[in-house]
């Protein structure tokens, strides 16, 4: 089965979208409303180059939802349940994101750039818009936009090798989710120590999108002693590692969850400030989480990935939704992701997951499988 995806005006194209298709890109999909490379014809090689040398990513449909202004912060802090005291310029804060009902809406890579310059490095979803809804609702002196940002991210092992090849030594002080503003050449960015993977790596924000495929190249220069090639996010890794994903492992629309059910629990502080969806939020604390994120493998199947959620079953019980299942080659089996009753445990019996190709029997794991 294989399908097109038609390159139109109504869907925006990254700065360095020439660049991944001179440099052979097979696939895209749609993220943020933006092209984001799906892979470059050998999958297997941008795994291994993620696990044992160095990939490069296209990742600028992250986009980034700017606050600037004196209620900056305030902004900020009204926005996620996690307490933001202490954040310092250069320090970067992973943050669940809730509406008024408690349920995630994002989680993005939260960048303290000034006391009155924040950014929101999200996910999937429109939450410049909630964003400023709720300024203007809060009478907030803080302006809300999208600016001219692209992050290009390079993974795996021998990242710090071209990190320091581009930028010096400096790069390894750096700590996770730390960053620093910087020129390369006559190119602007912000360069950080974070990335989708638990390989370790670097994202360059991309200041300027005119200067896109020059950074490109600039990088992919760097790289070549370190056999760097392009590549895109990658699912075996990401869920072989435990990492979220809005919108496959939760999204409001369809899969609705709270922070507590996605494992967030310790980034909700209902006594130190105010935010949107803390009484909702108190009230699930306080009646207790009923549901949990897990990991299960899949017995007896060799599936390699799934088009939709499907259910986990006990018998005629339906237990809980599998999110995502890829099949790795790490672990030797089929795994996946999802959210399940919190009776549901490694010991259960008789759990099913429900696929196309029929049903298989499945046992919870913990989260990461590596």
């Amino acid at each position: 089965m294989s399908f097109q995806i038609h390159i139109g005006t109504n869907v925006r194209q990254s700065p360095f979208f020439d660049a991944t298709v001179a440099d052979g890109v097979k696939s895209f999909s749609v993220y943020n409303h933006m092209y984001i490379p799906g892979h470059f014809g050998d999958p297997d090689a941008e795994y291994d180059r993620l696990l044992n040398g160095v990939v490069m990513w296209d990742v600028a449909a992250q986009r980034q939802v700017e606050l600037i202004g004196p209620d900056a912060e305030a902004l900020a802090q009204i926005l996620t349940p996690r307490d933001l005291t202490g954040l310092k310029i250069g320090q970067g804060r992973y943050v669940p994101i809730c509406d008024h009902d408690g349920l995630m809406i994002n989680d993005p890579v939260l960048l303290k750039l000034a006391d009155d310059r924040i950014w929101l490095s999200v996910a999937d979803s429109d939450l410049h818009l909630w964003a400023a809804a709720i300024a203007a609702e809060r009478g907030l002196n803080v302006t809300v936009s999208e600016p001219d940002v692209s992050p290009l991210a390079i993974q795996g092992p021998k990242a710090t090798d071209v990190a320091v090849t581009l930028f010096g030594n400096r790069v390894k002080e750096l700590r996770p989710f730390a960053f620093f503003e910087t020129l390369l050449d006559d190119i602007p960015m912000v360069l950080a120590r974070s990335g989708w993977s638990k390989q370790g790596g670097f994202e360059l924000y991309l200041t300027d999108g005119r200067k896109g495929t020059a950074l490109w190249q600039r990088v992919k220069e760097a790289g070549s002693p370190f056999g760097i090639g392009p590549g895109a996010p990658n699912d075996i890794e990401r869920i072989e590692s435990g990492l979220i994903s809005y919108g496959a492992d939760m999204r409001r629309q369809a899969l609705p969850a709270d922070p507590f059910e996605m494992g967030f629990g310790k980034m909700v502080s209902l006594d130190t400030h105010d935010f949107i969806g803390r009484a909702a939020l108190r009230r699930r604390f306080d009646a207790g989480v009923t549901r949990q994120r897990v990991g299960f493998v899949v017995e007896g199947a060799c599936v390699s990935s799934l088009q939709r959620p499907v259910v986990l079953e006990q018998g005629e019980r339906v237990m809980g939704m599998a999110t995502d299942l890829v099949y790795s080659n790490r672990v030797g089996a089929s795994i996946g992701v999802g959210i399940a009753e919190t009776d549901v445990t490694e010991q259960s019996e008789g759990l099913t997951i429900a696929l196309p190709q029929g049903d298989f029997p499945v046992r919870l794991a913990n989260l990461p499988f590596i």
